[in-house]
């Protein structure tokens, strides 16, 4: 993909003709965020070397983002690598460098054609620079999509995030969750906000949060699922849905029965 270069004015028409665009995640759709676990494991269960498991898992991501517009989901947040997966093996961080990069690259295209918006959540001081320019470059071409916000965190922690925002209110003694959420935005790379997570998927069997978006999962339904992210696609993906969908989400209020 080669690098983008826009003049000023042609940044604010582009950005003007996308206002609608942009706003219309927040508005319509699910927010379904998924930890996708498992895929070294799906390595050794088969065979593989642990970076066989992470090539392969990149073929669910795509299942996923194929099957979400379909499914009613607007956001589509994947956490891919947090904070704390910097202490693997050396090997082992730069080869998953390597397959995001490789995938922004080569699915960013496609993706633009469908109407995908691409951004990518946490810091950006620690990423090589191939990845670096991958990611701006499929920011910057994806922008106008309205079909499908995917948000791609990479070197995210929900914590970091919450004390980067809290370092930016600058003594204000009231704040609204608007604001804060507005600084969240800020301190993770994203754009703005958008809206809350409505179901949390992680694969792979475990049962925790491992440090996600915090302050997006608030009331969030989860969904654990012993499936490896590698066999993870569209039929998972409904199954979870359909959980969600079954439950009554009460925000900590008491629904009445309505008359009929």
């Amino acid at each position: 993909m080669k690098s983008i270069i826009q003049s000023p004015d042609d940044q604010r028409a582009r950005s003007s003709d996308c206002l609608t665009s942009l706003t219309r995640h927040r508005s319509s759709g699910l927010h379904v965020a998924i930890i996708m676990d498992g895929s070294g494991r799906w390595a050794t269960a088969h065979g593989l070397a642990r970076s066989e498991g992470h090539q392969a898992g990149m073929s669910a991501v795509e299942r996923v983002i194929e099957a979400a517009s379909e499914l009613g989901i607007g956001v589509l947040t994947l956490f891919a690598f947090s904070q704390d997966n910097w202490q693997r093996p050396a090997a082992e961080v730069a080869g998953l460098m390597r397959i995001f990069e490789q995938f922004l690259v080569s699915e960013a295209p496609r993706l633009v054609e469908r109407g995908v918006r691409i951004s990518v959540l946490g810091r950006r001081d620690r990423l090589p620079a191939p990845l670096l320019t991958a990611v701006s470059d499929a920011e910057a071409a994806s922008l106008c999509g309205g079909a499908l916000h995917l948000r791609l965190a990479i070197d995210y922690s929900g914590r970091d995030a919450i004390l980067r925002a809290a370092c930016r209110l600058n003594g204000q003694r009231q704040v609204s969750p608007e604001l804060f959420g507005r600084l969240l935005a800020e301190g993770r790379d994203a754009a703005e906000p958008v809206p809350d997570v409505d179901l949390l998927i992680r694969t792979g069997g475990e049962q925790r949060l491992s440090d996600c978006p915090l302050w997006e999962i608030a009331y969030a339904e989860l969904v654990f699922t012993d499936c490896l992210w590698p066999d993870f696609g569209a039929v998972e993906l409904e199954a979870a849905l359909r959980a969600f969908h079954a439950r009554e989400r009460r925000f900590g209020r008491i629904l009445e029965p309505v008359a009929s």
